[in-house]
């Protein structure tokens, strides 16, 4: 039912994202301004990574490990784990959560980029909505969308502030964003580092169901 996991970058690309699809031998990439992420429908080869490479000095590619060929490149290796929400989250709302639109960009990225300065470029913002809570005009906790596909879209950038966690805004905002998505017709899913272990937890609370581990490998020129 959701085989298109398997490769959610490729899938994306070939799909909803497809204006932002930079095609390389048998990966699809992300154009750079909007994320650092490739997929293939099977292995990224040599000429694919090659490509790339020119126009992206630092990326991430989805799924099986790439094959090198003759590149004397090293991969880093990310274990993540994936999940998906099969049912609307059921909670009481306390916080109001509004969504950002482009007056808001540049609060937004300054806000995303002290935590996650590698995954969020300065397109980013195009790949779907993002959501945040704000406290004294200020904001302390937003959620998003990245990768979507035609039937599926992920649950990303859940960032609240260090002055402002424990409060629940995670929580609030992830079951929001998840419903609007409900809303699309579609299924969320997300990805989370293995080793995060409190945020496993938040999002199994939520009802998140596990379906098992992808692995990114990192590649700089």
């Amino acid at each position: 039912m959701y085989s298109k996991l398997d490769n959610p970058v490729y899938h994306s690309l070939n799909e909803y994202h497809e204006k932002f699809c930079f095609n390389f031998g048998d990966t699809k990439f992300y154009n750079p301004e909007v994320a650092s992420f490739g997929g293939a429908a099977k292995v990224s080869k040599e000429k694919d990574i090659t490509e790339y490479a020119k126009v992206c000095d630092d990326f991430l590619i989805f799924g099986a490990r790439p094959n090198p060929g003759n590149l004397k490149t090293k991969f880093s290796k990310l274990v993540c784990d994936q999940y998906v929400l099969e049912n609307p989250v059921q909670i009481d709302m306390t916080e109001e959560v509004i969504e950002l639109k482009e007056e808001n960009r540049e609060e937004l990225l300054a806000f995303v980029m002290k935590f996650y300065p590698y995954y969020f470029k300065t397109r980013t913002p195009e790949l779907g909505r993002y959501f945040g809570i704000f406290k004294e005009g200020k904001l302390v906790a937003v959620t998003g969308e990245r990768m979507q596909m035609n039937d599926m879209t992920e649950v990303s950038a859940v960032i609240t502030g260090t002055d402002h966690m424990g409060k629940g805004l995670a929580k609030q905002l992830v079951a929001f964003v998840s419903g609007k998505i409900f809303e699309d017709g579609k299924t969320p899913f997300l990805h989370v580092a293995e080793s995060n272990t409190g945020a496993k937890m938040l999002y199994e609370k939520l009802g998140f169901m596990h379906r098992g581990t992808i692995n990114l490998w990192g590649v700089k020129r």
